[in-house]
């Protein structure tokens, strides 16, 4: 068991199905008390009745209130798991892009104003962002979706960067692949970049919950990332001139 998990009041937002359902069910396992937070009402009932949590539906940009009240006043661990998977280039239109920075940045940036003022005042509470392998790397055929993600992320490191002196834990987790409704939503990018090396949900909360007993920032499901993620940083042209290949084979249908 995961002592800094045992007895939390736990949030997760976007928790209906896929990556959100597995961190609901891991930290019911592990002992925390568990909101279950979807816009799908009837997805959030049925995984909150599924391991004894309280469905808390609507958006997750305005979620903290009603599920602080559901945990009886106080909540140690916030999931801002919820995302859109936005497709599409520099052309995927104004709405489309707009929507992606309000659920995949600006539902994080809100829990965080609205949850931290408390932790300051408590001395600690963990936050946890769903963000991405594409956070840290990035994505073919889908602009929105991973420039978002390098903004989830980078909000993340901020509020470490800023609060860890201060009790506040922040975790990062970046899988490429994960079994989801999501992926299936990729299309043949997603066939062509992550099916091959794509994970169970399962393993991803695995890794967060490795993560939170090391008390570790950056959550790796796929290790592998972090080699790409150095190549990235220290040999940029080489790593886009073979992300620029695998763009070209998409485009061939290989």
């Amino acid at each position: 068991m995961v002592e800094a998990v045992q007895g939390a009041g736990v949030v997760v937002t976007g928790a209906g199905g896929g990556i959100g359902a597995a961190l609901a069910r891991r930290f019911a396992a592990e002992g925390a008390r568990v909101v279950v937070n979807d816009l799908d009402g009837d997805r959030a009932k049925a995984v909150a009745d599924e391991i004894g949590g309280i469905a808390v539906p609507g958006d997750a940009s305005a979620v903290v209130g009603e599920a602080r009240d559901a945990l009886g006043g106080t909540v140690d661990i916030y999931c801002a798991n919820a995302g859109l998977g936005s497709g599409g280039s520099e052309a995927a239109g104004e709405q489309v892009w707009a929507q992606a920075w309000d659920v995949n940045v600006m539902a994080h940036v809100r829990a965080a104003e609205a949850l931290i003022p408390g932790w300051l005042e408590r001395g600690g509470g963990r936050f946890v962002s769903t963000v991405s392998a594409a956070g840290l790397l990035t994505m073919i055929g889908a602009a929105p979706y991973s420039v978002t993600k390098h903004g989830a992320y980078a909000f993340a490191e901020w509020l470490s960067l800023t609060y860890r002196h201060r009790g506040i834990k922040v975790h990062a987790i970046c899988p490429q692949g994960v079994r989801t409704d999501m992926l299936a939503a990729t299309g043949s990018a997603g066939d062509l970049v992550l099916q091959p090396t794509a994970i169970e949900p399962d393993a991803v909360a695995d890794a967060l919950m490795a993560g939170i007993e090391a008390d570790r920032f950056l959550i790796l499901p796929h290790p592998e990332v972090a080699g790409y993620y150095q190549l990235r940083a220290t040999e940029p042209d080489r790593w886009l001139t073979t992300m620029n290949h695998i763009q070209q084979k998409w485009e061939a249908g290989e």
